[in-house]
């Protein structure tokens, strides 16, 4: 699997002009809007594993600005300008009305799109969304290394050898990004690292982020949410996603012996979890999701656990 088309198979690579920015981003399929967000140093590829477990939708997936082959916002960025760039993106598209899942950065940006643009954002599913413990000044320093030092280009130069060797998956990833990297599929593996050497300014988002504390603001997200988590995740404490849950009154969903890297880690579960949220009743003149579901509230702490089957 060394082709890049490869790891979206069947969707439209499209690009989008803003002021002079270029933001690539991919298509694919008839129905509901649903808007799948990256993370930083990510890419649309992140979602290969994922993806394809979401039928009946139409699937737009972009690379954030200076992600993979996405030109970097001209202006000094913000999260506010990177969903505004989302938000003009769907108005290209001709799309009104969007479900949005945001993985970790992509969970921020999907909250300030939701902010800025109430009308646009149906449902919003923030995946091990950042935020909280990124505006720390410890995270400051290790976002900012990891963008000068780069470790996943570094990976990406011999990502053949990474997806066929488990020492070597377990070793790249480590326990700081997933729970088992022994459950990445070489796809999954692809989707991570294929576009570390394309991107032009991640740390510009890097930095973006430790600027932004995502709990200003949560009083205006008007849209039902649901909040997804790793059990393991070490890089976002699921004590983060309690909060979110808690501040959003929304319900949480933590999925058990899977880490920060849950979209393809363990993209069945997460595709479940959203498939369930995104077909609950929906009342727009009280922006909540209605009684009777499954899920329940985050807002006393209670969650459920998806873990591997016994």
């Amino acid at each position: 699997m060394t082709d890049a088309t490869d790891l979206l198979p069947g969707f439209e690579e499209r690009l989008h002009e803003r002021r002079g920015a270029r933001l690539r981003y991919f298509t694919r399929g008839e129905g509901p809007a649903l808007l799948l967000v990256h993370g930083y140093g990510g890419a649309a590829w992140n979602f290969a594993e994922l993806a394809p477990l979401l039928p009946g939708r139409r699937l737009v997936i972009p690379d954030l600005p200076g992600h993979a082959g996405s030109a970097p916002l001209p202006a000094t960025p913000t999260l506010a300008g990177f969903a505004d760039v989302l938000a003009t993106l769907c108005e290209e598209e001709g799309i009104v009305e969007a479900d949005v899942v945001g993985h970790s950065l992509g969970g921020v940006v999907g909250l300030r799109l939701a902010e800025r643009r109430p009308g646009l954002v149906r449902r919003l599913v923030l995946a091990a969304a950042a935020g909280i413990s990124s505006s720390t000044r410890l995270a400051e320093i290790s976002i900012t290394l990891a963008g000068i030092v780069k470790p996943a280009r570094i990976a990406a130069r011999r990502l053949e050898r990474v997806a066929s060797s488990r020492r070597l998956r377990r070793l790249v990833f480590g326990t700081f990004e997933v729970s088992n990297a022994d459950m990445l599929s070489e796809r999954a593996v692809y989707g991570f690292l294929r576009a570390a050497e394309l991107h032009t300014d991640a740390l510009a988002a890097g930095r973006a982020l430790v600027r932004d504390d995502p709990r200003r603001g949560l009083e205006h997200v008007r849209c039902p949410v649901l909040v997804l988590w790793g059990g393991r995740d070490r890089q976002v404490p699921v004590e983060d996603g309690f909060e979110y849950a808690r501040r959003l009154r929304a319900p949480i969903r933590v999925i058990a012996d899977c880490g920060h890297l849950l979209i393809g880690e363990r993209p069945d579960a997460c595709a479940a979890a959203i498939a369930e949220f995104l077909a609950l009743p929906y009342d727009p003149s009280r922006g909540v999701a209605q009684p009777g579901s499954a899920l329940r509230s985050g807002r006393r702490g209670p969650q459920f656990k998806s873990g591997h089957p016994d």
